[in-house]
């Protein structure tokens, strides 16, 4: 198998070191590369500058992306920044190439239905990275949905926080991808985590109102706060889901908590667990997976993929769901700079 992937910043390298542990020497890893910087960024998000990625690594590198793809690689690795996905992607797809693509997908919906009238011609198998859909504490909240253990939904309340700066300590943050504007940056974006886990649980949302937009000391041009509601419907009727982002919190917070009319459900990424709460406010049930490796998700994640294409199955997040979850974000970042409620079609 011969795997081609565009971009080796932190992510790319991460998808690196995991093919090479799950493939070992069965898999001949191409790269395409902009920046060509040689260091290793450690899974501590760390810069091992003694280190060399490519030689390390096992790495043939190409500076022109029509050379890469003339190698035919069998898969591409989408990891270069977000706003500049749809071009790669296109061109890979057209080189014969199954697809895993970074999340967000874009920064713009241009390009998108090319790209989809392509993957589905061709029969391509495409993935979006959202590893959250493996968090086992995601699954437990999913379960406890899907069993209406909580009864009727009344509300869901997700928030998302962390400091910008702290995101990759081994580069200046005001030129990562997140902080500029030219490179599909933005709170919403970038932590567009949330929006396709509460589209996954609670459907299609309707419309949205959002507020928000640069009002730190943040040296950035995009939006460093976001706070959305969302009309999504669920069991026949309108559900209000509420998302809040943030690029401020220290320590940070990730969490999403679900009411219902017979107890509600607090998701807690930071401590691992989920709490359900039974009607008269009492702890019913409370899962935890202590010591859970980061980047486990990511390895199963991996292996999911790997088997969807070999089996020729639709990913858990395909093509569809990814675009979805950016027109969600994208009707955010349109309310923002209109101040208008803005219908999801």
């Amino acid at each position: 198998m011969k795997i081609l992937i565009i971009g080796l910043g932190s992510i790319g390298q991460r998808h690196l070191r995991n093919l090479r542990a799950l493939l070992g020497d069965d898999v001949e890893i191409l790269a395409y590369r902009v920046r060509k910087l040689s260091h290793v960024i450690t899974p501590t998000m760390q810069i091992d500058g003694d280190r060399d990625v490519e030689r390390e690594y096992r790495v043939r590198v190409f500076a022109d992306l029509e050379l890469a793809l003339e190698e035919k690689p069998d898969i591409a690795f989408i990891c270069n920044p977000s706003g500049l996905h749809v071009p790669v992607a296109l061109a890979c797809v057209r080189g014969g190439c199954d697809l895993f693509v970074e999340k967000p997908l874009s920064d713009s919906v241009a390009g998108l239905p090319e790209l989809q009238a392509l993957v589905e011609k061709q029969a391509r198998v495409v993935m979006v990275g959202y590893q959250y859909r493996f968090h086992p504490c995601f699954l437990r909240l999913r379960e406890i949905v899907e069993k209406g253990l909580l009864g009727n939904l009344l509300a869901v309340r997700a928030t998302v926080g962390e400091y910008l700066p702290g995101f990759h300590r081994y580069e200046d943050y005001r030129q990562g991808y997140a902080a500029r504007a030219d490179l599909g940056g933005g709170v919403i974006l970038s932590q567009i985590h949330e929006f396709d886990y509460l589209y996954s649980l609670f459907g299609k949302a309707k419309r949205l109102f959002s507020i928000g937009g640069h009002w730190s000391n943040l040296e950035i041009d995009v939006e460093d706060v976001a706070s959305t509601l969302m009309e999504c419907e669920f069991a026949g009727r309108p559900l209000p889901v509420h998302l809040q982002q943030d690029y401020l919190q220290r320590p940070p917070q990730r969490q999403c908590e679900v009411i219902g009319d017979a107890g509600k459900a607090i998701l807690d990424f930071p401590t691992l667990s989920v709490t359900l709460y039974g009607v008269e406010g009492n702890v019913a049930d409370r899962f935890a997976c202590e010591q859970l490796d980061r980047n486990q998700l990511f390895i199963l994640e991996m292996q999911h993929f790997l088997d969807c294409v070999k089996t020729r199955t639709k990913p858990v997040v395909d093509l569809g769901d990814g675009m979805w979850s950016l027109k969600l974000a994208l009707a955010a970042k349109e309310s923002i700079a209109t101040g208008r409620v803005v219908e999801v079609s």
